[in-house]
């Protein structure tokens, strides 16, 4: 969630700094603030910190001229305390500045028992940790001691990156479940909390290890365990350039993104095809995984979520074993029935999910073999799995999730082919046809991409709504479940999804003339009977835009705004008509002039409980 950067090195640290923020504003953040060590003879602290956007820092420091090489930078998106220029980062105190993303979870007991109270000027945890290493740096002169003491009495999440004034020219990061990256470059070296503000300076870098403190320099970076070991990082390589997180002259992110998802389903596709069947050799993930599991829990949150419950029907339709699907918040409390025998896939565009990683953990106590479906090489989700499925969707900015939905699919459907196809639930032949069926996701969707008129008109009825209904059965009662969260998290028009057939038992009551009403009639054995559906909301004034395959007859009388597909089998109709669903969430929340790729109160990595 909040946004780190730390650079020690030759070039000037406050551009490394603010553009490192610029390049994190899509995680989501409230407030914003940079520290940086002065090149005098004091080695005095610049800081300075705003509420809202890294545009207003930025304005704030541009007139000042600080000489230095080495600083911090935070964007916060505020959990204890409002947000205030107080409770924005860094914090200092005495010698020492902190920034910190994470939840500490003992904080008040912190408070009493170091007598805190009456020094706290912020409201936040991340000053009460501060103000604990500060003690112990005063009592013991050494940044290392002073943070192994820290961290021997906190509890909880947390990544610190903290300047010690007496030790210049040096940053020091440790973490325990939030993600911090690290890299050394020929200028210097940085620590981020996301990739994307390191690729400018280098590719290669590292997944800091839990419990393992970094001290960075200008000439490189050292790693040693709280027992003072050395420790040797596993180096990672990113496989895409700054060019992919520009956004190549489309006005926003997002728009760009939909439009990646023909290119991020082949990336994902293709390399795990071998001899015209799904392969997952390359990916260490064996098939004995498959053929021992007796059931399968899928768990996950928000828009991964609801790809999982589209995958729960798939693998249901092909190997008829029990799926369930389990919102990752609420898997850890409710004594989940999993143990040996199931296999639990775990799904995070991040990997770093702290929801969805807890889940995996206890899953996996339990007995359950995991798989995790992640796009980020080396996130914790990933390191701490049995197994893991990297999706290739590169870097996505906008916080509302498009492609990294469509290529999450596209894994749990090769996934169900595989499983399939070991178990001898497909044939060969089967199996192939299966596949061929998910790579003709990518050529329709092209098509599609190439007419948006539909949902565009569809737009200027929900610009002006305050409640929105998606409406389907079965596999389109899932799809509508992530178009209704597309809706609400962008263009923050109240949206809600029901089944079709549920109308009848409280929904149509909500039903009044106008209201927009989009309805998904892609599955022909249930096809008839969401039509029936669709009328009785039409009957009662809904505006309704139908979504169908193409040929289907649909007059004024059943709906104002009829969308097609282009033809493709029922069970993959899940590509296209997510890109409808993008569309018209996209197009609605520009109508209304909203920051579509930042929408308010929102985070794309949810590292905090």
């Amino acid at each position: 969630m909040c946004g780190i950067i730390g650079y020690t090195g030759t070039l000037d640290a406050k551009k490394v700094i603010i553009e490192g923020l610029k390049s994190l504003e899509y995680r989501g953040y409230d407030s914003a603030g940079i520290a940086l060590l002065k090149e005098d003879p004091e080695h005095s602290l610049y800081i300075m910190k705003e509420a809202g956007p890294v545009s207003v820092l930025e304005e704030s420091t541009k007139e000042d001229a600080v000489k230095s090489g080495c600083g911090i930078g935070h964007t916060r998106w505020a959990t204890h305390g409002g947000v205030t220029d107080q409770n924005a980062h860094p914090h200092t105190t005495g010698r020492v500045t902190l920034i910190h993303n994470g939840i500490i979870e003992n904080y008040r007991e912190l408070i009493n028992s170091y007598n805190l109270a009456e020094q706290l000027v912020s409201e936040t945890d991340s000053e009460v940790a501060l103000r604990i290493i500060d003690y112990y740096y005063e009592k013991y002169q050494d940044p290392v001691k002073a943070i192994k003491k820290a961290v021997g009495v906190i509890i909880g999440a947390y990544s610190f990156c903290i300047m010690f004034a007496g030790d210049p020219g040096k940053i020091y990061c440790i973490r325990n479940v939030s993600p911090l990256v690290a890299a050394a470059s020929e200028t210097g070296a940085l620590v981020a909390s996301d990739l994307t503000a390191i690729v400018p300076y280098t590719r290669d870098y590292f997944v800091l290890p839990e419990d393992t403190i970094a001290v960075l320099s200008k000439e490189g970076i050292t790693l040693t365990d709280l027992s003072g070991n050395p420790v040797e990082p596993e180096m990672l390589h990113a496989d895409w350039d700054v060019e992919s997180v520009k956004k190549g002259g489309y006005p926003h992110f997002m728009l760009k993104e939909i439009n990646e998802q023909p290119e991020a389903l082949e990336n994902t596709i293709k390399p795990r095809i071998a001899k015209g069947l799904p392969d997952f050799t390359e990916d260490g993930i064996p098939d004995s995984l498959f053929r021992e599991a007796k059931e399968i829990c899928i768990v996950a949150c928000g828009t991964a979520n609801y790809a999982g419950m589209v995958g729960k029907s798939i693998f249901e339709l092909l190997m008829r074993i029990p799926v369930n699907v389990h919102i990752a918040s609420e898997f850890r409390y409710e004594d989940p029935l999993v143990g040996p025998g199931t296999l639990c896939i775990v799904i995070s565009q991040s990997g770093e999910t702290i929801d969805t990683l807890e889940a995996m953990k206890l899953a996996m106590e339990k007995g359950a073999k995991s798989l995790a479906i992640v796009n980020v090489k080396g996130s914790t989700i990933a390191r701490e799995a049995d197994h893991v499925f990297y999706t290739h969707a590169g870097p996505e900015i906008s916080v509302a999730s498009t492609k990294a939905y469509s290529v999450q699919l596209a894994a749990l459907y090769l996934i169900a082919c595989r499983m399939a196809y070991v178990r001898g639930a497909l044939s060969e032949q089967a199996a192939a046809a299966f596949l061929q069926q998910v790579l003709k996701a990518v050529p329709v969707i092209q098509e599609l991409l190439k007419n948006v008129v539909g949902m565009k008109h569809v737009s200027e009825k929900m610009v002006k709504a305050k409640d929105a209904f998606y409406i389907g059965r079965g596999l389109d009662y899932a799809f509508s479940l992530e178009g209704a969260l597309k809706l609400k998290e962008i263009s923050y028009v109240h949206a809600e999804a029901y089944p079709a057939g549920e109308l009848k038992h409280g929904t149509i009551a909500l039903i009044e003339e106008g209201t927009p009403v989009v309805a998904i009639a892609t599955q022909e054995k249930i096809y008839q009977k969401t039509i029936s559906n669709v009328r009785e909301v039409k009957a009662r004034g809904a505006y309704v835009t139908l979504i169908t395959k193409k040929g289907k007859a649909a007059g004024s009388d059943l709906c104002d705004i009829h969308l097609e597909i282009p033809e493709i089998e029922d069970e993959f109709t899940v590509f296209p008509v997510a890109v409808i669903l993008q569309l018209i969430a996209y197009y609605t929340a520009d109508g209304k002039g909203l920051d579509v790729d930042k929408p308010r109160n929102l985070a794309k990595s949810v590292t905090v409980e």
